[in-house]
């Protein structure tokens, strides 16, 4: 990871496990908070070997530790793509479902 970026910011996960993680590295200078439902990935020389992979969340109101995987070895995409694809899912389900409600709501106010 380049010294200039804090991260890198997942803008797609593809549903093949054989194709890569699209990302755009995250400035170490950039204050702003993560938008709802993107994922930061962050990583740093383990003591142990490999690599310390931490993967953050973006919510309404935070963010959050995703996951962390220690130690992680050789190409790790395989090992934290999973994970991205199905919280990318998930995240998207829920912001229509938030969606719906709120029309919901306003729909029977009137």
């Amino acid at each position: 990871m380049p010294e200039y970026a804090r991260g890198a910011l997942v803008r797609a996960v593809p549903p093949l496990s054989t194709e890569p993680i699209h990302v755009a590295w995250s400035p170490t200078g950039n204050p702003s908070r993560l938008r709802s439902g993107s994922i930061l990935l962050s990583w740093e020389t383990s003591a142990h070997g490999g690599m310390d992979v931490t993967a953050l969340l973006g919510l309404a109101t935070t963010e959050v530790t995703l996951a962390i995987w220690p130690s992680l070895r050789g190409d790790w995409t395989s090992v934290v793509r999973p994970t991205h694809f199905e919280v990318t899912g998930l995240h998207a389900a829920l912001s229509i479902a938030t969606d719906a409600l709120h029309l919901a709501n306003r729909l029977a106010d009137t």
